[in-house]
């Protein structure tokens, strides 16, 4: 049998670019989601590893979460279908975050600063403070008061002023180094947990109040206390008692010596750790605007019980981000709670999680590594606990 002439013209013309081009033009929209969804789900599991796994990323956390959130944010750009992307609004508000509190022109970066240049000037009466005070109570009801004072307080003078104090205090707490490293890890979890209480003490409340300001509930100054105060005040004790305990062992009042160095820190070191806190926070705006795609094509679509465990992403991720995408006035308040209490324990869990920790940690020199060796088993405890606190009885 012939073919006809046309026939095999016609069949020679396809090439397999020809189909290849005819496929992703008729399905661009699925091949792109997949292809940013496979994208972006690298980028997150290369932000959560990484820093575990590398002792150089692990120094090097700024520059990394930098560069990981451009990366995240380009990919956005072309392949999300206009979800997210770069764009002057993004950019500013990346260069803003570490500057502002809401509003207000007196951010992390400028606290930070400040702090730290108050406290080089006046390094020997606080130091004398602290000394004085832990000889008369002893390291663990000191450490105790501490954690439970400065997780109360954190929601009326903001978790940033609350994780200075925290952090230059355990800079001369007369324990050996991992003990130190284990009572900061710790205090970070309780000072996460506590400025939840208002919207003064972190971003994450201002947004909850903001979107469910309206019907049907009208949320206002007290909500958040309202809503999680029953769950956080008692676990701020029991990490405060745990803290105390743990950290403390085999430490005695009468062994007391203050371990860190008398000398004050210099205006270059206190300038140089405040401009790695900007990059940082900027990183993880980028890394937080980046990631979007992922939260709004599939974990705000998940039932209260899965949200609740996928929402551990907010230990590489800006609770507050992730907030403004998951909470609404559509959800029940049991959906509420298990997004917030996930987002909030989970946040202690790595060093990006919370602002305690990216401060408590670099003014510590802890690694990424080290901090996940405590941080990670003990957010998971907690997790279970509230987990079960929060759905069992809606399954009896």
């Amino acid at each position: 049998m012939i073919s006809h002439p046309l026939t095999v013209i016609q069949f020679s013309t396809i090439s397999l670019p020809s189909i290849i081009v005819h496929t992703v033009l008729r399905y661009h929209p699925v091949i792109f989601k997949l292809f940013c969804t496979l994208c972006l789900f690298t980028i997150l599991v290369l932000v959560l590893l990484l820093p575990l796994l590398s002792k150089k990323i692990s120094r090097n956390m700024e520059p990394f979460f930098l560069l990981m959130g451009i990366l995240a944010l380009t990919i956005s750009h072309f392949l999300s279908g206009g979800i997210s992307g770069w764009s002057s609004e993004i950019v500013v508000n990346a260069l803003k975050a570490p500057l502002f509190i809401d509003s207000i022109p007196f951010g992390i970066f400028q606290v930070v600063l400040i702090a730290g240049l108050v406290l080089s000037l006046f390094y020997k009466p606080f130091y004398n403070f602290i000394d004085s005070a832990i000889k008369k109570m002893g390291v663990p009801v000191f450490l105790f008061l501490l954690i439970v004072g400065l997780s109360l307080v954190s929601s009326i003078i903001s978790v940033i002023v609350a994780s200075v104090i925290l952090s230059e205090v355990m800079v001369v707490l007369p324990l050996e180094r991992d003990k130190k490293i284990n009572a900061t890890i710790i205090a970070c979890f309780a000072l996460g947990l506590g400025a939840v209480l208002t919207p003064i003490g972190e971003p994450l409340s201002l947004i909850t109040i903001a979107k469910l300001s309206g019907e049907p509930y009208y949320a206002g100054f007290t909500f958040m206390f309202s809503l999680l105060g029953r769950y956080v005040l008692p676990c701020i004790i029991f990490i405060a008692l745990f803290g105390a305990i743990y950290s403390t062992r085999g430490v005695s009042i009468n062994n007391i010596e203050m371990t860190a160095d008398h000398d004050p820190e210099s205006i270059k070191t206190v300038l140089w750790r405040s401009i790695k806190i900007y990059l940082f926070i900027a990183g993880l705006t980028f890394l937080g605007e980046g990631l979007m795609p992922l939260v709004i094509w599939y974990f705000s679509k998940l039932p209260p019980v899965l949200l609740y465990w996928i929402n551990m992403i907010s230990a590489v991720l800006d609770n507050a981000t992730l907030a403004s995408a998951e909470i609404g006035p559509n959800l029940s308040i049991l959906q509420i709670k298990s997004a917030l209490m996930g987002l909030l324990i989970s946040g202690g869990m790595l060093i990006p999680g919370n602002i305690p920790n990216i401060l408590c940690a670099d003014k510590l020199k802890i690694s990424g590594k080290k901090w996940a060796k405590l941080g990670i088993p003990m957010g998971l405890v907690l997790m279970v606990v509230f987990f079960l606190i929060l759905f069992l009885p809606t399954w009896l």
